[in-house]
């Protein structure tokens, strides 16, 4: 139940993270006895590296304490969507953190969102949607696999979240999400996004919203923005999140000079080509290793100009600065999809004039009231809208 509400303490029925490592994280379930591989009942004790650990003694102690294992020692974390993320069991394959919290972020998801989920998967995306509409919001989720929805029913409600939660089996390209007019934000997981995005659209309410298709080949991609466009959704945006990791390496650069100059002219020259450098690069930094002007670095271009070509310096070798840098690779490893985003403005939501008409109504007394500027213009509008749903022909 450690999902839906924080507590201090480990109860029974919490799920808890078992941190050993960067590559040992572990979720287990607080409780007295397991199903084995031969499906027979036995004492919830678990094998890990450095021993074992009666998970039933973690009841009463406090989340991020450090506990004893038969060989070892771990720590055991409050259970949050991107630990899960990591260690849940695999159905599916998943969205990972950095795809996440671009949903999220570009879904324009918060406290109370009603939010559609097509493609229930392993729930990895379906917990962090779940913390961020709050326990004022609604999830609807659905599958095509009935086991897998049957499973991720039963993980939801063994988290505390299954008051939060909707979820159906059903084929979304013929059913539809299941409702209409509720959703601020709908989100699809789907081999066809295309086939679903008229249904999605009768999901939203009538003020629209946004919403995300996840799709890992980019002819996906290019199809589904076809359809959107042709739709008149607006702001269509694709994106593709990726990690960019840099390797600390000594790059040699070439020290162009004009003429022969003095040795200790040639110094000084060099010493301001270094703090040039570096200025330019910002690459210093006076709290990581990097490039750090200092007497060392002076004493050490003194030592390999004098030297010259047969000297055994590293730093400046055969009219060559030698210096330390982050460097990113060629290419970019870690895809796994592309996250396409549209807006769903109102008149796509509307079926007629007067819908359309009314909303604007709605928003425009909402506006006033919120802003309290009820001046001559807003209320000149407010009145043009009054007048023209009134004078509606029904």
């Amino acid at each position: 139940m450690s999902f839906s509400e924080y507590k201090e303490v480990i109860q029974e029925g919490d799920t808890v993270i078992l941190y050993i490592g960067v590559s040992q994280i572990y979720a287990l379930e607080v409780k007295p006895k397991v199903i084995n591989k031969l499906g027979q009942a036995v004492d919830n004790v678990f094998q890990t590296r450095y021993g074992s650990l009666k998970v039933m003694d973690l009841i009463g102690v406090k989340f991020g304490s450090k506990v004893s294992l038969s060989k070892g020692w771990a720590h055991v974390l409050y259970p949050t969507p991107e630990l899960w993320t990591i260690t849940l069991p695999h159905r599916t394959q998943i969205l990972y953190t950095p795809d996440i919290s671009m949903v999220v972020t570009q879904l324009e998801i918060g406290p109370g969102s009603v939010v559609c989920e097509a493609g229930t998967g392993s729930g990895s995306l379906s917990h962090a949607l779940l913390r961020a509409i709050g326990p004022t919001g609604k999830l609807y989720t659905c599958d095509f696999h009935k086991e897998r929805v049957q499973v991720a029913l039963d993980e939801f409600t063994r988290h505390g979240l299954g008051q939060r939660v909707t979820v159906s089996h059903r084929d979304v390209y013929v059913e539809g999400l299941g409702v209409e007019g509720v959703a601020d934000a709908v989100f699809l997981d789907l081999p066809k996004p295309w086939e679903a995005l008229p249904h999605a659209l009768t999901a939203f309410k009538i003020t629209g919203g946004r919403i995300c298709s996840f799709s890992p080949c980019i002819e996906q991609v290019s199809r589904a923005c076809e359809l959107m466009s042709s739709m008149g959704l607006k702001e269509i945006t694709t994106l593709e999140c990726l990690a960019r990791e840099f390797h600390v390496k000594y790059i040699c650069l070439p020290i162009i000079s004009d003429s022969k100059k003095e040795p200790g002219q040639k110094v000084k020259e060099m010493e301001e080509e270094v703090l040039e450098s570096s200025k330019k690069r910002k690459i210093e930094d006076e709290s990581v290793e990097g490039i750090v002007v200092d007497e060392d670095i002076h004493k050490k271009i003194r030592n390999d100009v004098q030297e010259g070509p047969s000297g055994s310096g590293t730093k400046l070798r055969n009219n060559e600065f030698q210096f330390k840098t982050g460097v990113t690779q060629l290419k970019m490893p870690g895809h796994t999809g592309f996250l396409t985003f549209a807006t769903v403005p109102p008149e796509c939501i509307a079926k007629d004039e007067i819908e359309i008409k009314e909303l604007m109504l709605r928003k425009c007394a909402v506006w006033c009231t919120v802003t309290s500027r009820k001046n001559y213009q807003s209320m000149k509008i407010l009145r043009m809208l009054q007048l023209s749903v009134e004078t509606q022909p029904s």
